[in-house]
């Protein structure tokens, strides 16, 4: 009874949360606006220092960012590339966040666990700090509960309790979840807290354009400053990519062609259609759609099929493919979609209405316009975030397990048990 609570508020949320902004400002920091067409959107902005919970404090620099050399980040990092919380062992997070891929995936599509593919593209951990909504289709509105549903969904098929067992039987996560949680045990709970504590670390707000919006005006070359005055104008992307992270966290539909994978792979669609089934659409959904319905998982508000939740414009260069189905290679194609009006809509191709947004049209932008429209965008990446990929501890079954019936604490078994080698 209350999971089914639960998720109905989510979806209540997630109603409410469509008409609403994601935009994160510094705060003190007054909101500014811009104008087009009528209409006001949030400024472009600088990127501040981003919001932490405060039940778990992080160390923060002296600009107020959180900081790397950090225990509880040190543990969240081990646990990104930890394979004990997936189901086979097979796994981890960065088997779909690599940070040699702009810690997200170069291919088209992200990995699904074996025997499953995905459908969606394998969105960057970069920066999502700052976001309020996580998942292409915005349903899940903290970095805690987007770890442990991606874990226990289609990407790592975990069982919770295989999975904090397994830790529980590593001395070394013994001691560190001890020492950063004061807990005897390690928790799986604290396990995504830990995750998301080092997801909020992993921040690229020295780009080009961060530095140019904070004053220095030496940072974006002519070419990228006529693409700025082109996104906030001309071009219309201020619509929906608009404040620090140049999203308005909302959904549209836009009509993206569909990824020839999902047409040619027949893992990648009985993947989907068992999503279908899952999500609880009914028959007539089920057996018309041939597209990822997006929002409407959530919502079940035919308004909503087709939408996804607009796309952060930020570490751009290392995160290629773009959009939601990973079906553009390169930002000159992203800039081209848009440029023609986007595309054909799936829905009224499907079911006869459409749900396409009216924001899209033509836009008529020449080559030069559309070359520095791509200069801008480049210029909200900075350096490449590359970690040496973190040594993962050896299982140590019978400490672990001997203290927890009450033996020995696991550090004095573990004491004892040196002194005998």
């Amino acid at each position: 009874m209350a999971r089914t609570r639960s998720k109905m508020i989510v979806t209540l949320l997630m109603v409410v949360a469509v008409a609403g902004s994601g935009v994160l400002v510094a705060q003190g920091a007054e909101q500014k606006f811009v104008e087009l067409n009528g209409e006001k959107f949030p400024a472009l902005a600088a990127l501040g220092p981003p919001p932490i919970p405060m039940d778990l404090p992080q160390k923060r620099d002296a600009r107020g960012f959180p900081v790397l050399d950090d225990p509880l980040v040190q543990l969240g990092f081990l646990m990104m590339f930890e394979g004990r919380l997936t189901g086979d062992g097979s796994l981890s997070c960065a088997t779909c966040h690599v940070p040699k891929e702009g810690w997200g995936l170069s291919s088209a599509i992200s990995r699904g666990y074996p025997g499953t593919s995905h459908w969606k593209n394998s969105q960057t951990v970069v920066n999502t700090a700052y976001l309020g909504k996580l998942f292409w289709q915005g349903d899940s509105l903290a970095l805690e509960a987007q770890g442990e549903a991606a874990n226990t969904g289609l990407s790592g098929n975990a069982k919770t309790d295989l999975s904090e067992e397994r830790l529980r039987q590593v001395p070394e996560y013994v001691k560190r979840f001890k020492e950063v949680f004061g807990t005897e045990w390690p928790i799986l709970k604290d396990a995504w807290r830990a995750v998301a504590a080092f997801q909020r670390a992993l921040n690229d707000e020295n780009t080009p354009f961060d530095r140019y919006m904070r004053g220095d005006k030496s940072a974006l070359t002519p070419k990228q400053i006529k693409g700025m005055e082109l996104f906030q104008g001309k071009a219309g992307c201020i619509q929906c990519h608009n404040g620090p992270m140049l999203t308005d966290e909302k959904y549209y539909n836009t009509g993206l062609p569909q990824q020839e994978e999902f047409l040619k792979d027949p893992v990648l669609q009985f993947s989907a259609r068992w999503q279908h089934y899952q999500r609880g659409v009914s028959e007539e959904i089920y057996r018309k759609s041939k597209t990822d319905l997006g929002l409407y998982f959530v919502t079940k508000v035919k308004d909503h099929m087709a939408a996804f939740r607009t796309a952060p414009l930020r570490h751009l260069v290392y995160t290629a493919g773009y959009m939601h189905n990973g079906v553009f290679d390169t930002l000159e194609d992203v800039v081209e979609f848009y440029n023609e009006g986007g595309g054909d809509d799936p829905i009224q191709r499907d079911f006869g209405f459409s749900t396409k947004t009216k924001r899209l049209k033509p836009l008529k932008l020449t080559k030069e316009e559309k070359e520095a429209l791509v200069a801008f965008l480049e210029s909200t990446t900075g350096k490449e975030i590359i970690l040496p990929e973190p040594k993962i501890p050896d299982d140590g079954i019978f400490p672990a397990a001997l203290a927890k019936f009450g033996q020995l604490p696991p550090e004095k078994f573990i004491e004892k048990e040196k002194k005998k080698e």
